[in-house]
């Protein structure tokens, strides 16, 4: 059974992993010892490795679920409208009031 290769994201996310907190860790320990520098050094090869193995895989490629159209409840056709013939009484009628010439 063959290795697997890794994969750019991989490579990329592990480089970027070990030259960071390389830099970091020799700024914050102030090592300037050689065996100082190669405990760095090998914690952050290892960060790498770690943070390399951790990115997601490609797997393979799940075919995409068929999405039907829901079922919608419709309700049924309205009834036509009748048209509706409204009747009014005629206005009442009010005395007319004349008014007195002056």
């Amino acid at each position: 059974m063959a290795m697997p290769r890794p994969t750019v994201a991989q490579l990329a996310y592990g480089s970027c992993t070990v030259i960071f907190s390389t830099f970091a860790m020799l700024l914050l320990s102030g090592a300037s010892s050689g065996v100082g520098v190669a405990i760095v050094a090998v914690s952050a090869l290892a960060l790498g490795l770690l943070v390399a193995m951790t990115v997601p895989l490609p797997g393979p490629r799940r075919p995409v679920a068929v999405v039907r159209p829901a079922v919608v409840d419709r309700p049924a056709a309205p009834e036509p409208v009748q048209p509706v013939r409204a009747t009014l009484a005629p206005p009442a009628r009010e005395p007319v009031r004349e008014r007195a010439a002056s």
